[in-house]
């Protein structure tokens, strides 16, 4: 673990440093240890390409159904897709009522 940690010295998450440290503020959270913090954004990181990459999914799934000719077409992400995916890690979103 300590020659983890000792790596995150020069690891430059793709969360800017000072973008963690605004959120991780804003909770409560207070550490002076940069490499902590950036092990935090390292998570992030990996959780919201994890639910990128499963919201990917069910828009292929859901654009192989509508598939009616040879034609390939754009994939496009839609809100139910990533609505879906996100369910999956137990978030649950929804629009307003009065998008409805």
């Amino acid at each position: 673990m300590a020659e983890f940690l000792a790596s995150m010295d020069n690891y430059a998450p793709i969360i800017p440093d000072a973008v963690t440290d605004y959120y991780l503020n804003k909770s409560g959270f207070d550490c002076d240890d940069v490499r902590i913090k950036r092990l935090l954004a390292l998570a992030t990181q990996k959780f919201v390409a994890d639910i990128a990459t499963d919201a990917f999914q069910f828009c292929k799934v859901r654009q192989s159904g509508n598939r009616k000719s040879g034609k390939e077409r754009k994939t496009v992400l839609t809100m139910e897709d990533l609505t879906a995916a996100l369910a999956d890690y137990g978030v649950n979103i929804k629009k307003p009522d009065y998008y409805s």
